[in-house]
Formats: C-alpha cells, structure tokens, sequence
C-alpha cells in the first residue's frame, strides 16, 4: 500500500469529496490500493473535512454576528431560533446534505455559524461519511471508470443549484409551511378569487350592495360597523342565551370607566371579557382575571367597550340561514374551536415547545403574546400550557368542522334564538355550551356574539378541508347573501348605499387602527403577571 498515494486521497476530499471516492474506487478496482485503507483514507478526508466546514462557519458567524450592520437585521433571538431548528432537524438535514451535491457546504457552514452543539454534529458528521463513503467506492468498484464522469459533470451543475435551495429553504422554512397550510393565508389572498364572483353576484342583481339587505334589522346587514351590544340586547329578550354584559361608553373618563367595569366584576365574578362594541376577529378582545389586567385592558381600549361575563365550556360557531318568508330556518354550518395548547417535556421552554410544533410555529407570534405563562419558562414534564382563549382564529384557535354536532333539538334552540332578533336571516352565532351532549340537546347555550353578513362559515379553516371545498363554501354563502338580499328587496327593504358603506368602512378601519396602535404600546406584565 502506497501511503502517499492515501495522504492525497485524503487531502483530495477538501477539492471533492465525490471524485475523491471515485478515485479510491477506481485505484482499488485497479488493484493499485487495498480496499481498507481507501476507505480509511476517504473517511478521514471527508470527517475531517466537515469538522473544518463546521469550525469555519463557527468562527467567521462570530465575525458576522458581531457586525454591526448585520445586527441590524439579524437579532440574536433570530439566530436562536434558527439554531434550536437546525439542531432540532440536524441528523435528517446532515444525511440529506450528504446524499444531495451541493447541499453539504450551506448546511454543514450554517451549522457552525449558528452556534449548534459541535459534538452532536461531530457525531453526526461521523455516521454520515460512514454510510455514504462505502456506497460511492463500492458503486465506482461495481460500474468502473463511467462512474468518475457522470458524476463529475453532475457535481458541476447541482453545486450552485444546490447551495442556493438549502438557502431559501433555511430562510423561508416558515412561509412555506403556511403556504402548504391555506388556513394561514392573508385574508386579501384567501378571498383574492372571490372577488370576480362578487362582481357577477352584483351584476347579475343590479346592485354591488345588496348583501346588506340580508339583515334589514343590522346596520348594513352586519357587514361593517354594527354595535355588538344592540344585537345582544335583542337576543337578551330570551332569558339565560346571552351572558350577563354591560355597555361602558367611551365618553367616559378612564377611572369612571374603570369603576364601572369593577362594578359589573362585583356583580358576577372573575374572568370576565373585555370587547370593543364595534370589532371583528377578535381584535382587541381580552379576557381578564385581575383588578391589574381590568384597569389595563380598560385603558388599551378606543371605543365603547363590552364588559361580559366569562361563559365556561366548549365554544363553537353556528351559521344560520333563513329564506324571508319561510316559517322556519336552518343550520349551514357548525364549527368547534379548540384552544391550542403545548405539553412540556421538562427540557424545552414554551417558545421552543412553539416552534417544534409544525401546525403552533405559523403562529409563535400570536402565541408568544397570548400565552399566560414567560415563553421563556420550562414547564414540567407532561404539563399542559394552553397558548390561546380567544375564540377568533387569528388569535390562535384551532377550528373544526362540527356538523356531526347537528340535530333538530339544536337547529330549534338557533333558530328561536335567530328570530329573537328583527330583520335577522344570515349570520354566525359565537356560543358556549356546558358540553357538547348539551350542545346536541340544544341547552343551556349561551350566545357570546352574533355576526352578520360579513360573518364566515368558519368550519372550512379545518386542515383536513382543501382550498377547493372551501371556495365551494364561500361560493354558496356569497350567493345566498344576494339570494336573501333579493328577497328582502322585493319585500321594500333598501340595500345600504354605496357611500354609507364606504363612511362607514372607513370608520371602522381609522378606529381599528387606534386600538391596534394602542395594544402595541401595552406592557405584557398582566399577561405574565396572571
């Protein structure tokens, strides 16, 4: 055995690693070199030869990190992160990189420079060349000399390819997973495709907006600006189907409001929810548990404001459907809202529990915020930490399709609760229920929230519902709003006019962006406090 011979086959793996093999491969098929030290040599070349991309990218991260421009983009919570991810997918990534030309040098370079554990690499760096060595020089022993070609010309062509993949994956790992998921889409790109629908619908009817005609009794059918404690008042004429609630002005002084509120905690008891009367989605919905949070919450409030008391048990959303002129109407749709939660492990800290989570890391944000524990907490082993209580599903809630849940005794119960309200025909019903048996048997609901025509049939943001089903849906609503507005039209009712609507938008949207800029400000310590 020529020991030269091995030293530049060693040393030739820093060059490529793959022409290095098939060489060994070709000078072993050759009978020139022993089988066991061309292995060795290769192994030794490629281990070594990680350790140094690893240690590179440690020491030039350093360098980076420290720069004072790139701190400007990149914060060290970012890098921590994106080594908890790495470190978290590194022996699939490190078996991927070495099995995929080009691959190799991003992912072993990004591994050092984001402070990963260098032993478990090393570990993983030692397997890998393990596995893949003996493969390459037993393939080019097999198939001879064509071998050292083809992937030649191979390596040239994928390694720019290559590096440039694992990059944009690395920095948009996050963005494509709410791509694969719909239910994360903006809500401009979700109803992106409705909008040519909407204009055939107006088209066809005459009138952009006829929809609002669909719930006569609502200000603009409930599709923008409507007070959410006059809907209550209405339904409250049904004794136990609205939680007990209370209006605090907004004219009020903050201390006065502030009083007013304690004196409705007084009359029920903690938690209790704070709303705007005017909202949707859940902005600016809170729920309170403190004299400290109830003076905060107050405070981070723009308008007139609901104080509610908290109604336990599950939470679903009910779309309800009646034609005027039928005596009776139905149940379209039924949603459950689960509230997403972790289950610590005793080493992980909830942020880390977040991100681990494929479906919980679109949402880390939200949940980092809503969370009533420091993300920074370990939580014990098995302990469950809830991430969300707000039932909007831009607050984090999970939403499934509950049409199992739907039986006569509960369209009976929704549809005495829907005409409780004059000129009601289309909407959502937001309601608690003591348990989903108690759902079934239509008792003992209690109606958190009635929303109108802007109001969506939520049971289609289940994941296991696709994007197309879900265009079916909001086809079908869309068309029945027109159906009923139509209906409602001929009946003598007057769609609101185009510039009340847009006044009335605009209203909306300017306080929206006052309460948005004002929860901006508020400090988390009621939500770690609590």
């Amino acid at each position: 055995m020529d020991n030269s011979t091995l030293a530049v086959i060693a040393v030739s793996t820093f060059v490529s690693e793959d022409l290095a093999c098939i060489a060994a491969g070709a000078l072993i098929a050759q009978g020139r070199i022993g089988i066991a030290g061309g292995l060795l040599a290769c192994v030794i070349g490629i281990y070594v030869g990680d350790l140094l991309l690893f240690l590179a990218g440690r020491f030039a991260g350093d360098v980076i990190l420290r720069w004072r421009p790139t701190r400007r983009f990149i914060s060290h919570d970012r890098v921590d992160q994106a080594s908890k991810w790495l470190a978290h997918r590194g022996p699939s990534l490190v078996f991927l990189s070495r099995f995929t030309p080009g691959l190799r040098l991003p992912t072993y370079f990004a591994a050092g420079l984001l402070r990963t554990n260098f032993w478990r690499f090393a570990a993983y760096f030692l397997l890998a060349s393990l596995v893949w060595t003996p493969f390459l020089i037993g393939l080019t022993i097999w198939l001879g000399d064509s071998v050292l070609r083809a992937v030649f010309t191979h390596n040239i062509l994928t390694i720019l390819p290559g590096a440039l993949t694992m990059l944009l994956l690395w920095t948009v790992r996050r963005s494509l997973g709410k791509l694969r998921r719909w239910e994360f889409w903006p809500a401009w790109l979700a109803y992106l495709p409705v909008i040519p629908y909407l204009i055939f619908l107006a088209i066809k009817h005459r009138s952009v907006t006829l929809f609002t005609a669909a719930n006569p009794g609502i200000p603009t059918g409930g599709f923008v600006g409507e007070s959410k404690s006059q809907i209550l008042d209405h339904l409250n004429t049904i004794e136990g189907a609205v939680p007990a609630y209370r209006l605090i002005p907004a004219t009020l002084d903050p201390e006065v409001r502030f009083r007013a509120a304690l004196g409705f905690v007084e009359r029920v008891q903690w938690p209790v929810v704070l709303k705007p009367d005017m909202g949707e989605r859940g902005s600016g919905v809170s729920i309170v548990r403190s004299q400290v949070e109830l003076r905060q919450a107050i405070n981070s409030t723009a308008g007139d404001t609901i104080i509610q008391a908290y109604a336990e048990g599950p939470e679903f959303g009910i779309f309800y459907v009646r034609i005027p002129g039928a005596v009776r109407g139905y149940i379209s749709s039924i949603t459950q809202k689960c509230f997403a939660h972790v289950t610590g492990d005793g080493i992980s800290t909830i942020a880390d529990l977040i991100e681990a989570d494929a479906r919980a890391c679109n949402l880390a944000n939200v949940y980092a915020k809503s969370v009533r524990r420091n993300p920074a907490d370990v939580p014990a082993q098995g302990e469950r930490i809830q991430l969300s209580e707000i039932g909007s599903h831009c607050r984090g809630a999970i939403f499934l399709d509950g049409s199992r849940f739907k039986t006569t005794a509960l369209e009976n119960t929704i549809d005495t609760l829907a005409q409780a309200h004059p000129g009601f025909y289309f909407g959502r019903f937001d309601i608690r229920a003591e348990s989903i048996e108690a759902l079934r048997d239509g008792r003992t609901l209690q109606v958190i929230e009635l929303n109108g025509v802007s109001a969506e049939a939520t049971h289609v943001y289940d994941p296991s519902i696709t994007i197309w089903q879900a265009y079916g849906v909001m086809f079908r609503q869309w068309r029945t709003a027109f159906s009923i507005g139509a209906a409602n039209r001929d009946r003598g009712y007057e769609p609101t006019s185009i510039t009340s609507l847009l006044v009335s938008s605009f209203s909306f949207c300017r306080r929206a962006k006052v309460v948005c800029a004002i929860q901006a400000d508020r400090k988390p310590a009621a939500r770690i406090a609590g």
